[in-house]
């Protein structure tokens, strides 16, 4: 196996031009210019595949590369989560661009704070480590709706992942404001970016022939110019391979490896192998168990892909956590919802610590690198605070609402979901009010029924087979704003029996300075906690997890606003832990 450099190249004239092109990149991000060597700023030829190989301008070229996504970790971490990943040996971060963050509202874009893309990509320049960029629109990514932004749905006859005209017309718009900051970081107008991946697993939806062609066309008429690639699963290979764009595969076991490059092989002949996600581990679901992968069997199908020929992405090298509502679901058989921790078994933990695989995969790297790695960053520290008991409470009822449970007047008489789809109402003489609470667990991410991701009253509700009609519907949305409008004045002491669903408000005090921290909710059953208006996710009873991760950068020295909003059951305290509980675990085969 050849060693991964690029070789110089003169080129003066271009390089002149190239620096006319970023000039305005280089105003915004001067600093990041000046670390850039001065015979890489002379590029003539990004990624390309020559035969078997990659060739990056006139070297042959490995992808050793790393999955890290900039939204599930706090934007002061990303350097941290960055530098371990060049000190592991790999020299390419790749990351999806999830599409329903940045437009949460059609026509409102945000790419700011830890949306910050172009900060991210540039960090990613300044540590050393190129960029494979994997823009969607559909990512995914076990995010709510595949990364798509819900409001999508409005439209009643919408076709995703289709070349339907609503669907099209907001592809465009979004792209259109999407490239005009990913363009000038591609590797030919001096940035980090040497390939986009064209959608995502395709495949296995394909629903419309010309969707793809559609897709390289849109980011190519908006200047991607950089190579291009597909990735697919086993069930998707065969139909997701598209002239002009490079395939790629993704797999979890070895045995699976040479079964799939026969396949390339026979449809694009002679090109290089990419594995674009190995998958080290992976996701878990309420009520399942946690899912683990051996370091040894990590390492043993890493090396086996690599003696193949291949190049190679982890997925995840770093999963880091669904904060927020942000998380997907499956509903195959039955709907499963994700977990707030997107820790994935993967190479560094939820919190960033290094694994057995880190360690492990570090060795392996190290000895294609030709120089000695990075050392290793220091770890983060952790800490347990005191237990933290909350002092004031406002019932639901006295604000607002918005998640999945009945109510008649204040009292609970049951659940409804996917599986249970009638309750019995108990009969009250005189006036009865009935509320619902519907909550969204997560849209699924992957599957051919994202069409049908529609949440909250969207049919008929029936009492004794007679339509139900007129409610009144307010939206609990949970953001900062929402909670502004709770002056102290609003909240009440906790009363010995407190009408639930409540939100229930304490202070955790910190002396020093803030550290990593695990809250853990024992006692408590179902909810969301927030710190300081951010929303660190969901807990639930059921598992497997059983702590939320509490980064120590979004915490202050001085006083901290707590709040839970439980649905069911409060316990007393809320406690704090150094490291994470996981709950049963399952070892992957």
């Amino acid at each position: 196996m050849g060693k991964w450099s690029i070789g110089r190249k003169p080129g003066r004239a271009l390089g002149f031009l190239l620096l006319v092109i970023v000039g305005f990149l280089v105003l915004r991000r001067s600093d990041w210019y000046n670390l850039i060597p001065a015979w890489l700023r002379h590029r003539q030829s990004g990624l390309q595949a020559n035969g078997q190989y990659f060739m990056l301008e006139d070297s042959t070229f490995w992808i050793f590369g790393g999955s890290m996504h900039y939204f599930r970790v706090p934007k002061e971490y990303w350097r941290d989560r960055l530098l371990k990943m060049k000190a592991c040996g790999l020299n390419t971060l790749t990351t999806y661009v999830p599409w329903n963050l940045h437009e949460p509202e059609r026509g409102k874009f945000d790419f700011s704070g830890n949306l910050d893309l172009e900060a991210f990509v540039l960090m990613a320049a300044e540590i050393g480590l190129w960029v494979i960029l994997r823009p969607g629109p559909y990512i995914c990514s076990e995010i709510d709706l595949g990364g798509l932004p819900s409001w999508l749905l409005q439209d009643s006859g919408m076709r995703l992942r289709t070349t339907y005209k609503g669907f099209t017309e907001a592809v465009d718009l979004y792209f259109d404001h999407l490239m005009s900051r990913v363009v000038p970081l591609q590797y030919k107008h001096g940035g980090p970016i040497i390939a986009v991946q064209v959608e995502n697993e395709y495949g296995s939806y394909n629903k419309d022939p010309a969707y793809m062609p559609y897709i390289k066309k849109a980011l190519e008429d908006r200047g991607i110019v950089e190579l291009l690639l597909t990735s697919d699963n086993k069930d998707g290979l065969q139909k997701g391979v598209m002239d002009g764009v490079l395939a790629t595969i993704n797999l979890q076991s070895h045995h699976e490896l040479q079964l799939l490059t026969n396949f390339l092989l026979s449809v694009q002949r002679v090109q290089p192998k990419m594995v674009m996600e190995y998958w080290t581990g992976w996701f878990d679901s309420w009520g399942g168990p946690h899912n683990i992968l051996d370091s040894s069997e990590v390492l043993k199908t890493v090396s086996a892909i690599l003696d193949a020929g291949s190049s190679i992405n982890l997925y995840m090298f770093h999963g880091g956590t669904n904060f927020g509502f942000i998380n997907g679901a499956m509903h195959f058989h039955e709907y499963k919802s994700d977990v707030t921790s997107y820790d994935y078994d993967a190479v560094l933990t939820e919190a960033g610590d290094y694994t057995a695989k880190y360690f492990k995969l570090r060795g392996f790297f190290g000895s294609f690198s030709g120089v000695p790695l990075p050392p290793q960053p220091d770890l983060l520290p952790k800490t347990a605070y005191e237990p933290l008991r909350p002092y004031l409470y406002l019932s639901l009822w006295d604000a607002l609402k918005y998640m999945e449970e009945v109510f008649v007047n204040t009292v609970s008489i049951g659940f409804l979901d996917y599986e249970r789809k009638k309750i019995v109402i108990p009969l009250i003489q005189g006036y009865t009010r009935l509320r619902i609470l519907v909550e969204n667990r997560g849209r699924v991410n992957y599957g051919n029924n994202i069409d049908d991701q529609r949440k909250g009253l969207i049919g008929n509700i029936y009492l004794n087979d007679s339509p139900l009609k007129k409610f009144r519907i307010y939206s609990l949305d949970m953001k900062k704003s929402f909670f502004q409008r709770f002056s102290i004045d609003k909240w009440s002491p906790i009363p010995e029996v407190p009408t639930f669903p409540a939100f229930f408000l304490g202070a955790l005090s910190i002396s020093l300075s803030p550290f990593d921290t695990f809250m853990k909710l024992e006692g408590w059953e179902k909810g969301v906690v927030f710190i300081n208006g951010q929303n660190l996710g969901r807990y639930w009873n059921i598992g497997p997890q059983e702590t939320l991760y509490l980064p120590g950068a979004w915490l202050d020295q001085g006083s901290n606003q707590v709040i839970v909003f439980e649905e069911k059951m409060a316990g007393p305290v809320i406690q704090f832990t150094e490291t994470p509980h996981l709950g049963r675990s399952q070892y992957l085969e």
